[in-house]
């Protein structure tokens, strides 16, 4: 009675925590859905806002109201995706979006004074894009030398496991894979 009272018990609790593992992904793409659904809602207030002004103001406006959608629709994507490349991808949309508004407010000079905000506009964009490639380059690196070190650990036990025999050896070299 004891051993079939704990096995339902055991069961029920493995059922509990499968559960959590399965709701955990569910409830980011639920944040997710919902942090877009807000990000469009917000771009069309900002963009209701512009519909009262007129000529480079009005462009200038629409651009912010799009940059603000992209910069919250791509921070929740590298939100819920969890991975340097979609950290990497929402730091370029991000700076993709901040180089449209800069340029359309180059739109209000004219003559060299347009040129230089044009050239400076496109040399924060570059910046930008350079400081998101790099940051997942290095983690990148970081990932690749946590599993270098990983795999000289696993060596070290299994040259270790060399001086045993058996089914000694044979745990041993299978406790020192179970850590790679």
């Amino acid at each position: 009675m004891k051993k079939s009272l704990s096995m339902i018990v055991m069961a029920a609790a493995s059922f509990g925590f499968m559960s959590a593992s399965y709701a955990a992904p569910s409830e980011a793409k639920a944040n997710y859905d919902a942090a877009k659904t807000r990000a469009e809602a917000d771009y069309k207030v900002a963009r209701a806002a512009c519909d009262n002004m007129k000529g480079n103001a009005k462009d200038i406006c629409q651009e912010e109201a799009k940059a603000g959608e992209v910069k919250a629709k791509a921070e929740a994507e590298a939100a819920y995706k969890g991975t340097p490349a979609a950290q990497k991808k929402a730091r370029t949309d991000i700076a993709d979006a901040n180089y449209k508004v800069a340029k359309e407010k180059c739109d209000d000079f004219s003559g060299n004074k347009k040129d230089v905000c044009v050239k400076e506009a496109k040399a924060t964009h570059d910046s930008a894009v350079a400081d998101a490639k790099a940051s997942k380059e290095v983690s990148d690196a970081r990932k690749d030398a946590r599993d270098e070190k990983k795999d000289a650990h696993v060596a070290v036990q299994k040259e270790k496991c060399e001086a045993l025999a058996g089914d000694e050896k044979s745990r041993c070299i299978a406790a020192a894979n179970a850590g790679k």
